[in-house]
């Protein structure tokens, strides 16, 4: 026992030593003029927002060219754009229009796989907000993060630079943060990302087998199949997500804006412990309120009741004070204790 807890420490104390790589911001190349919006050449192909450091984060577009509430869509760790492509269109219909942007490290935005930080997330977040809203002034515009990009949109919105912004849905935010894990974990992933930060690694086969994001399986299987996702993710990524993933847990209360928070019965990815803490950290905030699906898994966006989720987004951005159309009760009276 005294062996073991010695190569612990050791492993420990060495690990503390290095630091997590973090992408850095890249080099503007000379006569770089600014941040702008690359419209797609044709329906249904990819534009970009070139942000501040000249970075080309892809996105897809849904909805009319003038809509009155318009949408910046964050998806989920080793996701990408297309991770709206069901809700885009569903929006569309009810007249919004959607910009679901690849952040940087995942899809086919730069660094692919290498954490890019949670200061240059939050920053290519506001970039992109300022050009819509450029393009968009008379909109009600909102940021929609499901997972981790709702733990950036919430790290974005809690700071004293928030985007410019109206409104923020969070789709089962990532809070599952250090506070929130258990010892071996937390002690097993600092070692990890330390010591072997740049090594890549699948989910093991039970996590595959035994947790389902979603209750949609073609969904899965196309989300799976599809190049641009991510399958091996690095330690030092996981890590970084952690980092980001307790930011999120400790500002949940602290958005500047109105927020809705959407969360399910069945997420097998943020379970309710991690969700619990997070909302009774936030408590009686002003600016947060809550929404509980009891039908509803992690990707609430891909569900199979996701035409539920897809009308309630669109009232309470429209009538952010009104009841949902589902009737959804408040998250927190449901969780288990």
């Amino acid at each position: 026992m005294m062996r073991m807890l010695l190569i612990l420490m050791s492993a420990l104390a060495l690990s503390g030593c290095a630091t997590p790589f973090v992408q850095p911001a890249m080099a503007p190349p000379p006569g770089f003029t600014g941040p702008r919006i690359e419209d797609p050449v044709l329906p249904g192909t990819l534009g970009a927002f070139i942000v501040d450091d000249s970075a080309r984060l892809p996105f897809l577009r849904w909805g009319p060219e003038e809509a009155e509430v318009v949408i910046a869509a964050l998806h989920g760790m080793n996701d990408f754009s297309a991770a709206f492509h069901l809700a885009g269109p569903a929006w569309a219909e009810r007249g919004i229009a959607t910009y679901a942007y690849d952040q940087r490290g995942f899809g086919r935005a730069p660094g692919r796989g290498l954490w890019a930080g949670e200061g240059r997330m939050t920053q290519d977040l506001r970039t992109v907000v300022d050009l819509m809203r450029a393009r968009h002034p008379r909109a009600t515009l909102a940021v929609v993060g499901e997972s981790m990009g709702g733990a950036v949109a919430i790290s974005a919105f809690a700071s004293d630079n928030p985007p410019s912004a109206d409104r923020v849905i969070l789709l089962a935010p990532a809070v599952w943060g250090w506070s929130s894990q258990t010892l071996p974990n937390r002690y097993s992933l600092r070692v990890a990302a330390g010591l072997f930060g740049d090594r890549a690694v699948e989910p093991p086969d039970w996590a595959v087998r035994d947790i389902r994001a979603t209750d949609n399986l073609v969904q899965l299987v196309r989300n799976g199949a599809d190049p641009a996702f991510i399958r091996s993710t690095r330690f030092d990524s996981l890590s970084g997500l952690v980092d980001l993933m307790e930011s999120a847990t400790r500002k949940l209360g602290q958005t500047q804006v109105p927020t809705l928070l959407m969360y399910g019965a069945r997420d097998d990815i943020i379970e309710t412990r991690p969700m619990r803490r997070a909302l009774e950290r936030a408590g009686a905030s002003k600016s947060l309120r809550t929404a509980w699906y009891p039908q509803g898994y992690h990707l609430l966006n891909r569900d199979l009741q996701a035409a539920t989720v897809y009308r309630d987004v669109e009232a309470w951005l429209r009538q952010p004070d009104e009841p949902l159309p589902s009737g959804a009760p408040p998250v927190l009276p449901n969780l288990p204790e």
